[in-house]
């Protein structure tokens, strides 16, 4: 019922959906968005991997700054960190490069480097570092000591035994995280909207301050986003498959073949249990 009037609702106007679905100006948002997404999914991971490391590396100095770093980030909302970036022209006006407390060599008005896009990109990133170091680090610490003890006394090398025996073994803890943040990273990325920058729901919205059709460019941008995170979610179900192939379980055991299995074990119990309940005398 609740499709039925989605569908023959006038007001909902299918029509002007799909004549903008595929507009121009939607599309170009539709660019910047994937772009912005991958960029600050591959930037983010990067760094996330080297505060992982930070964090596991035993030193307490290095430890103590990966943690800081991490609190941090998770405690600021996205949307505060992009408006703290679009707005540090506010705090430094110039960015200078040279000696510490001495010349300079290049200096820029901090206005013209950061502009939105790049206070997107880099408030993203730094967020994105924060969470997928504590998903790496998960992943990594779900692998047995044992594992890496036992490659250690073979002789076999660091590097080595981190890409054959603990990375392959922590995947399948670190894909499924991984996949929901590269799926909520791809619908967060609608924040920067608010500073300008000209991503999917930003260009739905300057077409329908133009035309006034708001609820039909808004589901257009709906679509769109339903469409790509579909599309990711197969990818990520893909990506789980194949890391999980040595960990799944027998596709054909169910119930009813594990009562099959366990049919001999099940009569001898019932018969040893028949004969204790029989006199003593019929034996």
């Amino acid at each position: 019922m609740l499709g039925h009037t989605v569908v023959t609702n006038p007001r909902f106007q299918w029509a002007t959906v799909g004549a903008y679905f595929l507009d121009g100006e939607i599309l170009h948002g539709l660019e910047l968005t994937l772009w912005l997404t991958a960029a600050v999914m591959a930037t983010g991971y990067v760094l996330g991997i080297a505060v992982a490391a930070m964090r596991l590396s035993g030193n307490p100095v290095l430890s103590g700054l990966s943690f800081g770093f991490v609190w941090l980030m998770r405690s600021v909302p996205p949307l505060v960190q992009l408006l703290f970036w679009y707005e540090l022209a506010s705090l430094y006006p110039q960015l200078s490069l040279g000696v510490p407390f001495g010349h300079a060599f290049v200096t820029v008005r901090t206005a013209h480097l950061f502009s939105g896009l790049l206070a997107a990109y880099v408030g993203l990133s730094l967020d994105v570092a924060a969470f997928s170091s504590e998903i790496v680090r998960g992943g990594l610490l779900s692998v047995d000591r044992g594992q890496t003890e036992a490659a250690k006394a073979l002789g076999l090398g660091r590097l080595w035994t981190f890409g054959r025996i603990v990375l392959p073994q922590a995947m399948p803890a670190i894909v499924p995280a991984s996949g929901n943040l590269l799926i909520g990273m791809l619908k967060a990325t609608s924040i920067v909207s608010v500073i300008a920058v000209q991503d999917l729901l930003y260009s739905a919205q300057l077409i329908y301050n133009q035309n006034f059709q708001v609820i039909p460019l808004l589901l257009v941008a709906t679509l769109w986003y339903v469409l790509l995170t579909t599309l990711l979610s197969i990818g990520q179900y893909a990506v789980e498959r194949h890391f999980a192939r040595g960990s799944r379980r027998h596709p054909g055991r169910g119930f009813r073949d594990v009562l099959r299995g366990n049919a001999p074990l099940l009569g001898r119990s019932l018969r040893g249990r028949s004969l204790r309940d029989q006199p003593a005398g019929l034996s």
